[in-house]
């Protein structure tokens, strides 16, 4: 005999002690799976017999049953549950959690069930337990349906549970292993002429007037339902709905319509009103020789419609009201009627219809959702969901999501066929239905624990105390929410460098890419300014319309942290205006196909955002050694002409002073005044993402290609390329010539350069590699570490330093900026997109080195 349970169930084993649910839960199931209640008695009293602990043991077993439920696994509970108190509670799970119950019941002689418990040690209870277990089983197995179970089998014989096998079969709602592609298709309504028009233009065809309608590349048409009322051809639409389904070329799911329609068909008493009357009255015209095959052939049709679809691993959701999260691929009425109907909220509007609630600005599920039902003027995305019934029959249009492309495609309606009862809603915003939902941000979206799901580095975690400080910083300091698309990466120095007075050199940067099996890097020059973000839009009005910000503003420069660069709003302005000039007159818009576009750069001087931090840090020790070493050498000095041996504290002392003149040249390196706009320094190196596109499919060199571009369509030098220099890995002679360009750079006083492998993400041995690894200069790591870090006492203690931490940090950042920049080219919620500059920010808290 074989059982056939659903893969998603609650199976309840029913059968008196002594019938051999432990040994059938053993054969049939995984050790997991099975909620024993002698197990969970033993859990809380260390006894699985003891009678007064069944109470708390069936308290713990629903619990664990629930949270299993909850997460969609299979659940067997193994007890006798014998009587209707028993299964109730756990019809109740079932229903909670919108799965089906299946009871096995074992149904054996009362004899072999008081033979197996003489053998048992452990039971000491007598006879008469098990005749009355037997009594109530036998009352209970005709009722069991009735009680709620969607399957029940009875096994009546040892032989017969000996020879059962268990078949898991997906739930019908379940079409994980269907791929797509997809086309979507929006509420028909009858509207058959504009179907075929649409079927069309998605590239199906017929073979024949009777046959179904096909695609050439494979693609399966997928109907949200409501096929039928109102519009003109209702019986045509249903013909070509059935053919293409029973071909396989199409799936379907009901609408309320179709099954008011189905329940009318089957003689149930339903009120004929809102479209209901024009379809019948079609069928009724019919010949009474093909009319009522038609009605019981549309009602079994109708009847055999599945809620809704998960499709594509659980990525797409169709359903014709739409469906909440905890819903999807369950399996109860509720679940069904949430499917056909949505959710109102109990209140009626001015025309008489019931108040919808919207699901869809409370949804925060991975899977995309795509429904109909309520028409609306324009199909829009709103958190991963869309609508897309754009009201054909009332003389709109009939749409399709191509899905995975994400596109729509639309047909105009011939005709209003119908007048709607509502007006289908208010005329287009200058702004989409997700932007004026993300006005609100949600607290509990970036607040506790966050476990954020990125395509280069897996699942990260973020720690509550970490996100704490992050939720303080973006609230109090953040830019405008709407503008923060990206954060970039910090960036790991080499290891440390054994050579002569060298804390970080070229070669163990170039040792690093080269172990990881990057065989070509490009060196890039590092600027003496601060990384800035540029998000720069054509004009205010795409702004508005890709941002949805409402300031008038038309572009935006931020920090890594998020906070804007500027304080001065005109000094922004005139930036924006230098590099837009550039954009128009190098044909950047028409060559990348957009109206906006975010930069990655440096901008300099460091004095124009760290004026502070050198005043207060950097000047204050320089101006203390001025001060405090030359009267303290006068003296040594003195004390070395009188005899006293002071001469190696003199000559300690003396190379303090050098080392903070040397220090005092370092940092003004990073200063000079600025007034007005000329007198900064932009040099964008990569070009993160544009319409339809983050670039990081391109090559480093390419990115600099692109900044070339800009840089020679300004005439103001306010953009600034950014010098480079390409090295072969393995190569000895270009990793010494890469190696002096380095060291002639840092000679002049230059920061260093950034080693980059030539592909913008690169893996190698262990995973993802390192997208930028810095390589200071000597002068320069003077300000990070101290004036006289360069003594041979404290440089042998810098070496002991560990990158490890500071490149984890990184590789999480870089996957969590880039994973931003996709979700918002992607189009998700801002909320989805700001979970993962958030994420940055908050890593940035994270205890690593700051010198580092």
């Amino acid at each position: 005999m074989t059982i056939q349970i659903p893969a998603f169930s609650l199976v309840v084993l029913i059968g008196p002690s002594g019938a051999g649910k432990n040994t059938f839960a053993r054969q049939h199931f995984l050790p997991t799976e099975v909620l024993s209640s002698d197990t969970c008695r033993a859990l809380v009293s260390d006894d699985e017999n003891s009678g007064d602990a069944t109470k708390d043991a069936f308290e713990v077993l629903h619990f664990i049953a629930g949270k299993r439920l909850d997460r969609m696994r299979l659940t067997v509970v193994d007890a006798t549950n014998v009587q209707l108190q028993a299964r109730k509670p756990l019809i109740e799970l079932a229903r909670r959690y919108h799965c089906p119950p299946v009871a096995i019941v074992l149904d054996l002689s009362e004899a072999l069930f008081q033979e197996r418990n003489a053998q048992r040690a452990d039971r000491t209870f007598g006879p008469h337990v098990i005749r009355n277990h037997r009594k109530a089983l036998r009352r209970s197995i005709k009722k069991l349906r009735r009680e709620g179970f969607r399957h029940v089998y009875t096994l009546s014989s040892p032989e017969e549970v000996a020879a059962v096998t268990i078949e898991r079969t997906p739930l019908w709602t379940d079409r994980r292993h269907l791929h797509g592609p997809f086309d979507i298709i929006g509420d028909v309504h009858g509207c058959a002429g504009e179907l075929e028009m649409l079927l069309d233009q998605l590239g199906y065809a017929q073979a024949s007037d009777d046959a179904p309608y096909t695609h050439p590349e494979g693609r399966t048409a997928v109907f949200v339902g409501d096929l039928v009322d109102r519009g003109p051809r209702n019986i045509d639409v249903y013909r070509l709905v059935r053919r293409m389904v029973e071909a396989e070329t199409a799936l379907c799911v009901p609408g309320n319509h179709d099954v008011k329609l189905m329940r009318a068909l089957k003689g149930r008493k339903v009120k004929v009103a809102h479209g209901l009357e024009v379809t019948l009255a079609e069928i009724e015209a019919l010949p009474e020789a093909e009319r009522d095959p038609l009605k019981q052939e549309m009602a079994d049709f109708i009847d055999r419609l599945v809620s809704h679809f998960v499709l594509d691993d659980g990525k797409l959701v169709v359903a014709h009201a739409g469906l909440k999260e905890k819903y999807q691929g369950r399996a109860s009425r509720r679940v069904r009627d949430f499917a056909l109907y949505g959710e109102t909220t109990g209140e009626i509007d001015e025309f008489g219809l019931p108040v919808r609630h919207n699901w869809a600005a409370e949804y925060r599920g991975d899977a995309m959702v795509v429904y109909g039902h309520t028409p609306v003027p324009e199909a829009e995305w709103l958190n991963n969901t869309i609508d897309i019934d754009t009201g054909c029959v009332f003389g709109g249009k009939l749409t399709a999501l191509r899905y995975p492309e994400r596109e729509l495609v639309s047909v105009p309606a011939a005709r209003v066929y119908a007048e709607p009862a509502r007006p289908l809603g208010a005329a287009p915003s200058d702004r989409s239905a997700q932007q004026i939902h993300d006005d609100a941000l949600d607290l509990a979206d970036v607040r506790g624990k966050l476990r954020i799901e990125t395509r280069l580095r897996g699942t990260l975690t973020i720690r509550e105390e970490n996100a704490t400080a992050a939720l303080e910083v973006m609230s109090r300091f953040a830019a405008d929410p709407k503008w923060l698309i990206y954060l970039p990466p910090t960036m790991s120095p080499p290891a440390s460098s054994t050579q002569p007075g060298l804390l970080e050199h070229p070669q163990e940067a170039f040792d690093y890419f080269r172990k990881e099996g990057v065989t070509e890097v490009l060196c890039e020059e590092k600027h003496m300014g601060s990384r800035a973000v540029v998000v720069m839009c054509r004009t205010a009005e795409t702004a508005r319309a890709r941002f949805g910000v409402t300031t008038g503003e038309a572009g935006i420069v931020y920090t890594r942290t998020g906070r804007r660069f500027f304080d001065n709003p005109p000094m922004e302005q005139a930036l924006l205006d230098h590099l837009r000039v550039a954009m128009d007159g190098s044909g950047f818009w028409a060559t990348f196909e957009t109206d906006w576009a975010c930069f990655d750069c440096e901008l300099m001087p460091w004095s124009a955002k760290a004026q502070d931090l050198l005043r207060r840090q950097y000047a204050a020790v320089g101006s203390a050694a001025e001060v405090a070493l030359p009267p303290a050498l006068a003296v040594l000095n003195q004390a070395l002409a009188a005899g006293a041996p002071v001469e190696a504290l003199r000559d300690q002392q003396a190379a303090r002073l050098e080392a903070a003149a040397k220090y005092r040249t370092a940092y003004r390196h990073y200063c000079w005044p600025v007034a007005r706009v000329e007198d900064l320094k932009l040099a964008p190196f990569h070009l993160l993402a544009s319409e339809g596109r983050v670039h990081t499919d391109q090559t480093h060199r390419w990115h600099m290609d692109q900044v070339a571009a800009l840089v020679e369509a300004d005439d103001s030098d306010i953009l600034f390329r950014t010098a480079t220099h390409a090295v072969t890995l393995g190569d000895a002679a270009s990793e010494q010539a890469a190696i002096d360009w380095w060291t002639a750079q840092t000679a002049r006083g230059g920061e260093g350069m950034v080693v980059k492998p030539i592909d913008f993400i690169a893996h190698g041995t262990k995973g993802l590699v390192q997208p930028a690894v810095k390589c200071r200069g000597r002068e320069y790591l003077r300000i990070i570490y101290g004036p006289d870090y360069t003594a041979p006492q404290h440089l042998d203690r810098l070496r002991q330093r560990n990158v490890g931490r500071k490149r984890s940090l990184a590789l999480r950042e870089f996957a969590l900026g880039l994973e931003a920049l996709e979700r918002f080219v992607r189009r998700e919620p801002l909320r989805a997109v700001h979970q993962c500059v958030f994420g940055v920010l908050a890593l940035e808290s994270e205890p690593v080195d700051p010198r580092l």
